[in-house]
């Protein structure tokens, strides 16, 4: 009895385990395209694994799950945070919250999570083999029969079980074309969590600059979010920015990721509180030049850009800067516009929207409804997740119900 996993990542290493804890007969081998398993566990939080979320400040998951909401509530009954949480602990990685609510391992070292998921996989007899990349699947010609599994360069082999755990496929060939031909429907895959690139020299020069509570949305649709915002050398950055771009991630990619941002630097301030702060400070310091007296939370050199960029100049004092300037600047501090020029190809776009349609597999066990013995878990699927240990906490839940439906095969 073989179950073949295709993915050596977080959710591979996660059913690979749920597998063999309930059948330790059943051989299993996890199939890794590259040199390196779990390469991107080991760069998430910058290093540091943001393994997990309490999830304590999230009202309804389609806010942090922009595609897959509704099957994560569903899993979540079978293993959810709080489950992740117990099992690295209960695995000798004890882990922290932080006030952002992002859980780390208390070492700060992704390696306290891949190594303890690599010590487990081999304790419990998984085997491992790298640079083993899939190219072909055929399913089994009866029904009790096994799967012929086709790799480049390499010897096929067969499987009763297969797990694909391949993680997001960046473009429609390759494996999402091999799932294809076997009829299996798939959502076009698309980049999610990347950065914008503005070009707008006078922005861009403010490189470094963090506003903590800042506002953005795309102009004239529903996408919003709010949370720190960064300003780089190439546009903005930032979890506003990761957030906003995961939740928009397929309009954009319609628009070719050219839209009109709008941004609220005073977070959700608005036009009328903003102006009565404003006639506050010009009230209380009529003689004070304008950028010596500026709104809580805005660093000086943002806050002279901004005054610049509302068309008053940097000598005037308070007391002239007059009713139309005042108008100006509200405008510019709660819905200033900038043009997308592009979406910024950095390190932390390794997220991908798309992949195997949901509506293919059972919402229980993650199997396909058209081929038994085949199922799916992790960003393969149709599910991704804004920043904040969601996208791992969905690659540890559908790992652990694919691998554990998958050892209800073998009974």
């Amino acid at each position: 009895m073989r179950t073949a996993i295709i993915g050596g990542g977080a959710a591979g290493f996660f059913a690979a385990i749920a597998l063999k804890e309930i059948c330790p007969s059943v051989r299993v081998t996890i199939y890794e395209r590259s040199k390196k398993c779990l390469a991107k566990v080991e760069i998430s939080g910058g290093g540091r694994c943001n393994c997990t979320n309490s999830f304590a400040e999230v009202g309804d998951l389609k806010s942090v799950y922009p595609r897959g909401h509704k099957l994560m509530k569903r899993l979540f009954n079978v293993f959810d945070h709080e489950d992740a949480y117990a099992w690295f602990e209960r695995h000798g990685v004890p882990l922290t919250t932080q006030d952002d609510q992002c859980v780390f391992p208390v070492s700060q070292d992704s390696h306290s999570i891949t190594l303890t998921l690599q010590n487990e996989a081999r304790r419990l007899g998984v085997e491992v083999r790298t640079l083993h990349e899939l190219t072909g699947l055929t399913p089994p010609a009866e029904e009790k029969g096994a799967y012929t599994l086709e790799f480049l360069g390499r010897p096929s082999e067969t499987a009763e079980v297969v797990i694909l755990t391949a993680g997001g496929q960046p473009r429609a060939d390759g494996l999402l074309d091999v799932l294809s031909r076997l009829g299996l429907p798939i959502q076009s895959p698309h980049p999610s969590l990347f950065t914008f690139t503005i070009a707008h020299k006078s922005l861009t020069d403010l490189m470094g600059v963090v506003v903590e509570g800042a506002s953005v949305a795309l102009a004239g649709t529903k996408f919003r979010a709010q949370g720190p915002l960064l300003i780089t050398h190439w546009g903005m950055s930032g979890p506003a920015i990761l957030k906003l771009s995961s939740h928009a991630a397929l309009h954009l990619a319609d628009a070719d990721y050219r839209s009109d941002l709008l941004v609220n630097w005073t977070g959700d301030g608005t036009p009328e509180s903003v102006l009565a702060d404003l006639l506050t400070l010009a009230g209380t310091h009529p003689q004070r030049q304008v950028t010596s007296v500026r709104l809580a939370g805005l660093q000086s050199r943002l806050w002279d850009y901004l005054v610049a960029r509302s068309g008053i100049s940097l000598e005037r004092r308070w007391a002239e800067v007059g009713k139309k300037g005042l108008n100006k600047l509200v405008n510019t501090l709660t819905a200033d516009v900038y043009p997308i020029a592009g979406r910024y190809p950095h390190r932390e776009e390794f997220v991908t929207a798309g992949g195997v349609a949901l509506s293919a597999v059972n919402p229980n066990t993650l199997e396909a409804k058209a081929l038994p013995g085949l199922y799916f878990a992790g960003e393969l699927l149709d599910i991704d997740a804004v920043t904040g240990g969601f996208n791992l906490q969905a690659a540890w839940t559908t790992g652990f119900v694919a691998g554990q439906a998958a050892a209800h095969h073998f009974a």
